[in-house]
């Protein structure tokens, strides 16, 4: 699985996941239950629309054509790094 987004709230994150499965790609929201224990403090880098590996390329040109701002500086999750070299050794 691939986070191809990054969402700010629930609204986004399921606009996302209706556009990906209307082009018949699986996509999953990771991060809604937490939602439910943030009190009044604002919770941030929680929600992931996640897609199969092979299905990224295509998922994120249904997110861009959606023309929402993915959000760039959410939390680094385990297996981001893989290929990608983004976190040291």
């Amino acid at each position: 699985m691939r986070v191809v987004y990054l969402a700010d709230n629930l609204f986004d994150a399921h606009l996302v996941k209706h556009a990906l499965e209307e082009a018949e790609i699986p996509a999953f929201v990771f991060g809604e239950s937490l939602l439910g224990g943030m009190g009044e403090l604002p919770l941030f880098g929680v929600l992931r629309v996640c897609v199969p590996d092979t299905a990224f390329p295509e998922a994120q040109d249904v997110v861009k054509a959606l023309g929402l701002e993915s959000r760039d500086d959410g939390p680094i999750l385990e297996g981001d790094d893989e290929g990608l070299g983004i976190l040291p050794a």
